[in-house]
């Protein structure tokens, strides 16, 4: 299985802070996980607040667990809140299930990492997340 490489993180990361910037977003903070869960990047915004980090990776971490993207989880919990109880109690509380968790898919469609953004309101993090994994010229899946 291939991964998110360095480069392409931080290209999703710039992307991302950019079109934060360009829509007038609140200051964002990023994580960029590979296949597995691994943390590859993180930058936050100046001003982010200090949680920032875990709510990023914690929407990145739900979407890689269960091959969907956050927002897909964020309608589990309304409908399947019991799944969504379990699922938190086996994740060790990592996983954050509102949108801003967006899949990262290579060319023929495998699921290489994810990405997580916090800051703003979960549909403007979803937003920034597509357009920097667009931007490094892969796929995305926002669930």
């Amino acid at each position: 299985m291939s991964n998110i490489t360095l480069a392409q993180a931080n290209t999703i990361i710039e992307a991302a802070f950019a079109k934060g910037a360009e829509m007038g977003l609140k200051p964002l903070s990023v994580a960029v996980l590979d296949s597995g869960g691994h943390l590859i990047a993180f930058q936050r915004s100046d001003n982010s607040s200090f949680l920032r980090h875990e709510i990023a990776s914690g929407k990145a971490y739900g979407a890689l667990a269960v091959g969907a993207g956050s927002r897909w989880l964020n309608a589990q919990a309304e409908t399947r809140p019991h799944f969504l109880e379990g699922l938190s109690s086996v994740s060790g509380g990592k996983i954050v299930a509102v949108p801003g968790g967006v899949l990262v898919k290579d060319k023929i469609g495998a699921i290489v990492g994810a990405v997580g953004i916090s800051g703003d309101t979960s549909d403007n993090d979803e937003i920034c997340g597509i357009h920097g994994i667009e931007a490094a010229g892969m796929t995305a899946d926002g669930g």
